[in-house]
Protein backbone atom coordinates (compact mmCIF):
# COMPACT_ATOMS: atom_id res chain seq x y z
CA UNK A 1 0.00 0.00 0.00
CA UNK A 2 1.00 3.66 -0.25
CA UNK A 3 0.53 4.89 3.25
CA UNK A 4 1.33 8.84 4.65
CA UNK A 5 2.29 8.60 7.91
CA UNK A 6 2.22 11.69 10.07
CA UNK A 7 3.96 11.70 13.35
CA UNK A 8 6.90 9.34 12.38
CA UNK A 9 9.62 10.56 14.37
CA UNK A 10 7.87 10.00 17.77
CA UNK A 11 7.73 6.97 20.08
CA UNK A 12 4.87 5.59 18.47
CA UNK A 13 5.55 6.96 14.60
CA UNK A 14 8.93 5.74 14.42
CA UNK A 15 7.53 2.03 15.34
CA UNK A 16 4.80 2.32 13.19
CA UNK A 17 7.32 3.79 10.45
CA UNK A 18 9.53 0.52 10.86
CA UNK A 19 6.49 -2.03 10.91
CA UNK A 20 5.09 -0.48 7.57
CA UNK A 21 8.34 -0.36 6.00
CA UNK A 22 9.18 -3.96 7.46
CA UNK A 23 5.74 -5.03 5.50
CA UNK A 24 6.94 -3.65 2.50
CA UNK A 25 4.72 -0.73 2.23
CA UNK A 26 5.59 2.22 0.22
CA UNK A 27 5.48 5.45 3.54
CA UNK A 28 5.38 9.02 2.96
CA UNK A 29 6.69 10.46 6.16
CA UNK A 30 5.37 14.59 6.96
CA UNK A 31 7.89 15.73 8.51
CA UNK A 32 9.12 18.94 10.27
CA UNK A 33 12.42 18.79 10.02
CA UNK A 34 13.28 15.73 7.56
CA UNK A 35 16.93 14.85 8.32
CA UNK A 36 15.88 13.30 11.50
CA UNK A 37 14.52 10.50 8.82
CA UNK A 38 16.77 7.67 7.89
CA UNK A 39 17.19 6.30 4.45
CA UNK A 40 15.10 3.71 3.46
CA UNK A 41 14.11 2.18 0.08
CA UNK A 42 10.20 2.51 0.55
CA UNK A 43 10.54 5.79 2.32
CA UNK A 44 9.59 9.05 0.86
CA UNK A 45 10.19 11.93 3.19
CA UNK A 46 8.13 15.24 2.43
CA UNK A 47 8.90 18.53 4.71
CA UNK A 48 5.17 19.57 5.70
CA UNK A 49 3.62 21.21 8.66
CA UNK A 50 1.08 18.40 10.10
CA UNK A 51 -0.68 21.90 11.97
CA UNK A 52 -0.82 23.20 8.05
CA UNK A 53 -4.13 21.37 6.74
CA UNK A 54 -2.86 22.49 3.33
CA UNK A 55 0.45 21.36 3.22
CA UNK A 56 -1.52 18.34 4.62
CA UNK A 57 -3.47 17.61 1.82
CA UNK A 58 -0.99 18.00 -0.50
CA UNK A 59 1.64 16.04 1.19
CA UNK A 60 -1.36 12.70 1.47
CA UNK A 61 -3.23 13.59 -2.09
CA UNK A 62 -3.20 10.11 -3.69
CA UNK A 63 -2.34 8.03 -0.89
CA UNK A 64 -4.46 4.51 0.08
CA UNK A 65 -4.15 5.52 3.66
CA UNK A 66 -3.34 8.18 6.36
CA UNK A 67 -2.32 7.02 9.66
CA UNK A 68 -1.74 9.73 12.59
CA UNK A 69 0.50 8.82 15.52
CA UNK A 70 0.78 13.21 15.71
CA UNK A 71 2.07 14.11 19.00
CA UNK A 72 3.68 17.86 19.45
CA UNK A 73 5.44 16.75 22.86
CA UNK A 74 4.51 15.32 26.25
CA UNK A 75 7.01 18.33 27.56
CA UNK A 76 5.02 21.02 25.31
CA UNK A 77 3.82 23.75 28.03
CA UNK A 78 0.17 24.00 25.92
CA UNK A 79 0.07 20.17 24.65
CA UNK A 80 -3.44 20.54 24.78
CA UNK A 81 -4.29 23.16 22.52
CA UNK A 82 -1.22 21.91 20.00
CA UNK A 83 -2.38 18.73 19.69
CA UNK A 84 -5.96 19.78 19.00
CA UNK A 85 -4.63 21.93 16.20
CA UNK A 86 -2.13 19.23 14.61
CA UNK A 87 -5.20 16.52 14.63
CA UNK A 88 -8.03 19.22 13.12
CA UNK A 89 -5.75 20.11 10.70
CA UNK A 90 -4.56 16.10 9.62
CA UNK A 91 -7.84 15.44 10.04
CA UNK A 92 -9.19 18.42 7.35
CA UNK A 93 -6.12 18.17 5.28
CA UNK A 94 -6.85 14.05 4.62
CA UNK A 95 -10.50 15.17 3.52
CA UNK A 96 -9.29 17.87 1.49
CA UNK A 97 -6.87 15.63 -0.51
CA UNK A 98 -9.83 13.22 -0.74
CA UNK A 99 -8.20 10.28 1.20
CA UNK A 100 -10.90 8.11 2.97
CA UNK A 101 -8.82 5.69 4.92
CA UNK A 102 -7.74 7.32 8.23
CA UNK A 103 -6.18 5.54 11.32
CA UNK A 104 -5.51 7.68 14.47
CA UNK A 105 -3.16 6.90 17.71
CA UNK A 106 -4.96 8.08 20.33
CA UNK A 107 -4.49 7.84 24.11
CA UNK A 108 -5.90 5.47 26.64
CA UNK A 109 -7.55 8.24 29.17
CA UNK A 110 -10.63 8.28 26.91
CA UNK A 111 -11.30 4.29 27.69
CA UNK A 112 -14.20 3.77 29.84
CA UNK A 113 -13.16 1.78 33.63
CA UNK A 114 -16.54 2.31 34.73
CA UNK A 115 -19.85 3.23 33.46
CA UNK A 116 -19.45 6.98 32.17
CA UNK A 117 -16.44 7.28 33.83
CA UNK A 118 -13.20 7.69 31.93
CA UNK A 119 -9.84 6.82 32.66
CA UNK A 120 -8.73 10.68 32.56
CA UNK A 121 -11.16 11.54 34.54
CA UNK A 122 -10.04 9.60 37.55
CA UNK A 123 -8.85 11.01 40.96
CA UNK A 124 -5.26 8.70 40.06
CA UNK A 125 -4.39 10.12 36.63
CA UNK A 126 -0.80 11.43 36.32
CA UNK A 127 -1.02 15.43 36.10
CA UNK A 128 1.63 15.26 33.75
CA UNK A 129 -0.20 13.10 31.12
CA UNK A 130 -3.74 15.08 31.77
CA UNK A 131 -3.44 17.82 28.77
CA UNK A 132 -2.60 15.46 26.08
CA UNK A 133 -5.10 13.04 27.73
CA UNK A 134 -8.11 15.97 27.70
CA UNK A 135 -6.96 16.77 24.09
CA UNK A 136 -6.72 13.37 22.98
CA UNK A 137 -10.15 12.27 24.36
CA UNK A 138 -11.62 15.63 22.50
CA UNK A 139 -9.93 14.51 19.29
CA UNK A 140 -11.67 11.49 19.66
CA UNK A 141 -14.95 13.29 20.21
CA UNK A 142 -14.36 15.05 16.75
CA UNK A 143 -13.86 11.96 14.82
CA UNK A 144 -16.37 10.09 16.10
CA UNK A 145 -18.28 13.19 14.28
CA UNK A 146 -17.28 12.08 10.74
CA UNK A 147 -18.96 10.48 8.40
CA UNK A 148 -16.83 11.01 5.36
CA UNK A 149 -13.88 9.34 6.21
CA UNK A 150 -13.24 5.42 6.99
CA UNK A 151 -11.66 6.26 10.34
CA UNK A 152 -10.42 4.56 12.98
CA UNK A 153 -8.99 5.29 16.37
CA UNK A 154 -6.39 3.06 18.15
CA UNK A 155 -6.00 4.20 21.98
CA UNK A 156 -2.99 1.82 23.84
CA UNK A 157 -3.65 0.25 27.03
CA UNK A 158 -2.94 1.87 30.21
CA UNK A 159 0.85 0.74 29.81
CA UNK A 160 2.28 1.35 26.46
CA UNK A 161 6.49 1.11 27.22
CA UNK A 162 9.53 -0.49 24.95
CA UNK A 163 10.41 -3.71 24.17
CA UNK A 164 10.21 -6.62 21.85
CA UNK A 165 7.92 -7.10 18.67
CA UNK A 166 5.95 -10.51 19.71
CA UNK A 167 3.23 -9.94 16.94
CA UNK A 168 0.54 -11.12 19.28
CA UNK A 169 -1.89 -8.83 20.85
CA UNK A 170 -5.74 -9.30 22.37
CA UNK A 171 -7.72 -6.66 20.96
CA UNK A 172 -10.68 -4.34 23.42
CA UNK A 173 -12.96 -1.12 22.40
CA UNK A 174 -13.86 1.16 25.20
CA UNK A 175 -12.12 -0.45 28.20
CA UNK A 176 -8.85 -1.09 29.18
CA UNK A 177 -8.01 -4.54 28.99
CA UNK A 178 -6.13 -5.88 32.44
CA UNK A 179 -3.85 -8.69 32.73
CA UNK A 180 -5.74 -9.85 35.68
CA UNK A 181 -6.35 -6.68 38.45
CA UNK A 182 -3.66 -5.40 36.90
CA UNK A 183 -3.48 -3.04 34.22
CA UNK A 184 -2.89 -4.05 30.38
CA UNK A 185 0.45 -3.59 28.69
CA UNK A 186 2.06 -3.61 25.38
CA UNK A 187 5.43 -2.77 23.61
CA UNK A 188 5.39 0.01 21.48
CA UNK A 189 6.46 -2.24 18.96
CA UNK A 190 3.42 -4.11 19.59
CA UNK A 191 0.87 -1.58 19.03
CA UNK A 192 2.44 -1.17 15.47
CA UNK A 193 2.19 -4.57 14.77
CA UNK A 194 -1.98 -3.68 15.67
CA UNK A 195 -1.87 -0.53 13.93
CA UNK A 196 -0.53 -2.60 10.81
CA UNK A 197 -2.84 -5.35 11.17
CA UNK A 198 -5.72 -2.64 11.02
CA UNK A 199 -4.28 -0.94 8.08
CA UNK A 200 -4.43 -4.24 5.82
CA UNK A 201 -7.09 -5.62 7.38
CA UNK A 202 -10.17 -3.49 8.19
CA UNK A 203 -11.96 -4.45 11.57
CA UNK A 204 -12.92 -1.51 13.03
CA UNK A 205 -13.72 0.66 10.66
CA UNK A 206 -15.42 4.29 12.29
CA UNK A 207 -14.94 2.64 15.29
CA UNK A 208 -12.21 2.98 18.54
CA UNK A 209 -10.07 0.09 19.59
CA UNK A 210 -7.91 -1.13 22.00
CA UNK A 211 -5.22 -3.49 22.80
CA UNK A 212 -2.71 -5.16 24.74
CA UNK A 213 -0.39 -8.65 25.13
Amino acid sequence: MNIALIGATGFVGSAVLNELLQRGHRVTVLARNPAKLTAHEGLTVVAADAQDATQVAQAVAGHDAVVSAYNPGWTVPDIHDQFLKGTRATIDGTKQAGVRRFLMVGGAGSLFVAPGLQLVDTPQFPAEWKQGALAAREALNWIRTENTLDWTFLSPPILLQPGERTGQYRLGDEAPLMNGDQPGSISVADLAVAMADELETPRHVQKRFTVAN
